[in-house]
């Protein structure tokens, strides 16, 4: 099925060359030059696969359309990839924090961008399968449906984003063993250069406040990595 991707910018210059090198790799887009028409076209049926957003927009900022995404339930687990001149360290932190899903940093290459786009829809098409063979995971207070995206934390469900749900199965399949931040980075971004060990860090801080109660199952190795508990009472 072709994805339907939705660029939301204000610089036409670079909005021309995103729709003619994403119709040429077969995907479908859609263009909004404001931040509020971007949030209106991306709940429109169909909804898009995957939403290029810049920051500095003329109307809202990007980082309040990410938000806005995030609330509504129509729209909160489409993957955002955020397209922006803004590269300082706190800038990228925010873009995750408001659940960003990967951050470009303009002037940027578009075959990059390109790849990156593909890793992410992947991620989104095919979360890592649990173990159990009708597709839920149960740890403790922790409940999965990995075919419905859902996750549960003392029967309250929590949203993630792709990326973060990702996060989640990877670092649960793999319990009791040490994950290095660049065996996430390869696992779960799937392109080693696109991110740094950092995102790792703020991906699972983020990941851990989200998860409440069920935050102790994901364990810091200080200058190693992370890891998933073996046993909720270990």
């Amino acid at each position: 099925m072709t994805a339907r991707i939705l660029v939301v910018d204000d610089e036409r210059d670079l909005v021309n060359t995103l729709e003619y090198n994403l119709k040429r790799e077969g995907y479908e887009t859609r263009v909004a030059l404001t931040g509020r028409d971007g949030i209106e076209l991306a709940q429109q049926e169909p909804l898009p696969d995957l939403v290029l957003l810049d920051i500095m927009l003329p109307d809202i900022s990007g980082w309040d359309v990410c938000r806005e995404l995030r609330r509504a339930e129509r729209t909160r687990r489409i993957p955002v990839v955020m397209l922006t001149a803004k590269g300082e360290e706190i800038d990228r932190v925010v873009g995750f924090e408001v659940g960003a899903d990967d951050y470009v940093v303009k002037p940027f290459s578009v075959r990059e961008l390109l790849l990156r786009i593909k890793a992410i829809l992947r991620r989104a098409e095919a979360p890592a399968a649990p173990e159990s063979t009708d597709g839920g995971i149960e740890f403790g207070t922790l409940r999965v449906d990995a075919e419905a995206h859902r996750v549960w934390v003392d029967g309250e469900e929590v949203t993630l984003t792709a990326l973060e749900f990702k996060l989640l199965i990877t670092l649960h399949s793999r319990r009791g063993r040490v994950q290095s931040r660049e065996q996430l980075l390869d696992e779960v971004w799937g392109i080693q250069a696109s991110v740094t060990t950092r995102t790792v860090d703020t991906h699972v801080k983020r990941l851990r406040q989200k998860l409440g109660g069920a935050a102790a199952y994901i364990e810091t190795l200080r200058g190693v990595g992370y890891r998933f508990r073996p046993s909720p009472q270990e």
